[in-house]
Parts: C-alpha cells; structure tokens; sequence
C-alpha cells in the first residue's frame, strides 16, 4: 500500500458506495494519527491541508512530510491540497508530490470559476494528479476568517460545469459550511438527488465537522463520495491536550505529542467507520 491518486479512492467509495474521509492536518502529530486510525480499520483515506492554513504549517514543510507519510503506510492514502486558491500554490503542491488538487473558485462568478479550473486541469495532467473543483458557496472558510454565504449548487450549472471542466470530482453546496455549526444544518437532499442524477463525477460534501451520522450516510448514498473533516480533528486534539494539561504532575512534551495524535486518531476512526456504513432509510 502506499501514495495514490486520489481519484483511485472516490472510485472506488462510489462503486462500494461508501465515503473516503478527506482528514485535514496541521502538523507531525495529526498526520500520525490520521494515518494510524486508517491502519488500524485498514481504510484509505485522504490527508489534506487547505492553503489558507499555510501561514501556520507552511506547505514546504508539511507536504514532504505528508507525502512520505502516505508512501509509508499500510494502507491507500492520497495527499490533497484543499481549497487551492493561487495557481501558484496549486503547482507548488503538485511539484512537492500530491496526487490531488482542489482549485477553489467558487465566489468567482460561473464562467471565471470555469476558465480557472480549466486551467488547473491541464497543469494537473502533466502530473497525473486528480483536480477538485467547487460550484455554489458552502458557508464559512476553512480558518473561519471569512463567510460568504451559503447558496446551493444549482443541479445544471453543474451538469454543465463537469461536461467543460473535466474535473474529477465536484464541491458541492447543499447546505453545508466550514468550521462549527451552532446545531446540525439541515442538508438540501433533493438538490444534492438531482446534482448527483446530472452529473458522473464523484461529488464531495465540505464542511463534515457537525453534520449527523445519519446524514452523512444519507448524503453518500446520494453521490458523495469524499467527505472533509477538519474542525473536528482539530477540536478533538485540544480536548485531548486540555486533559492532558489538566492532570496532575510535570508535564512534558512527548506526553504532550502524545495526547495530540491520540486526538486525532480517536476523531478520524470515528468518522471512518461512520462513512463506512451503508445508509438504511428508517
């Protein structure tokens, strides 16, 4: 096992019709223990990082490492830039080794979001690397520093956008948003129906973080077959740092490291045998 395409893994999920999860990462710690939850269920996933992260965990840095990680396991992994935003970027991530980018241009209008994403295609070709795309606003930003709204994705601007684009698999909006939710959105099944019903690419449900298992497992069923988690892995490691921190005693950084990737492993392989499940309509 080792580094693949990501497009090899949403084939795959829409043919089990299962969920591949997308796990965001930001450090050493994270990386270890998405990795380790994949391996101990012996499910591929996809590790991440969205560029509007980089000011943090520089790409230069974590993409190597990410890269390695995934030749490394025993298990199918993908590495994926999330939410490109600068051709630059895109080909930065592409040169470092991963097999899959998104080009995020979505608050640019139709036909600028479509030339855009043509553009990062033919530069993904020359890496065999798989091109995500976004059509429709999903709510909120990866670091929560800015809210467009949400608008769904209209069903025929997506037939259309995939058919001119040739991306392999689409961002979808249907009620879904990026960062914590105050309560569970309630999802737009019928749009995600029809979106799923115009196009034959697999499609991808951003803004996981929240959304019930139930849901998540409905929303597969209906084409989504990558899933993005990030807040949660996130949130699960400072819980696991706070009680660290809390108990008694010296504390030192290898338990520290410790309670970072035990984090985040308990949060990826929760979410794995979540997307794992077929959905039963009740």
């Amino acid at each position: 096992m080792s580094l693949v395409k990501m497009k090899d893994l949403l084939e795959r999920a829409k043919a089990e019709k299962t969920g591949c999860g997308a796990f965001s990462v930001g450090n050493m710690e994270m990386v270890k223990g998405a990795v380790r939850a994949a391996e101990e269920t012996n499910t591929p996933i996809i590790l991440q990082i969205a560029e509007v992260r980089l000011k943090h965990s520089p790409l230069e840095l974590m993409g190597p490492m990410m890269v390695q990680a995934a030749k490394e396991a025993k298990v199918d992994i993908a590495v994926h830039l999330d939410h490109g935003l600068t051709m630059e970027t895109v080909k930065k991530a592409l040169e470092f080794g991963f097999t899959s980018v998104m080009f995020d241009g979505s608050a640019c209008p139709f036909e600028e979001n479509m030339a855009k994403t043509k553009e990062v295609v033919e530069l993904a070709k020359k890496y065999e690397a798989t091109v995500e795309a976004e059509l429709g606003l999903v709510g909120g930003s990866e670091d929560g520093s800015c809210d467009h709204g949400i608008r769904c994705t209209d069903p025929e601007d997506a037939r259309v956008f995939c058919e001119k684009t040739g991306v392999d698999a689409l961002a979808v909006a249907i009620g879904n948003a990026h960062g914590n939710y105050p309560v569970a959105p309630t999802l737009a099944f019928d749009v995600l129906e029809k979106i799923h019903q115009n196009t034959n690419v697999p499609l991808v449900l951003h803004g996981g973080s929240g959304i019930t298992d139930e849901d998540f497992q409905r929303a597969i069923s209906l084409g989504i077959c990558k899933v993005n988690i990030a807040t949660a892995s996130f949130n699960s490691l400072i819980e696991k740092v706070e009680a660290y921190i809390g108990t008694d005693g010296k504390h030192n950084y290898f338990d520290l490291n410790t309670a970072m990737e035990s984090g985040v492993f308990e949060n990826v392989k929760r979410h794995i045998e979540v997307f794992q499940t077929i959905y039963k309509n009740r």
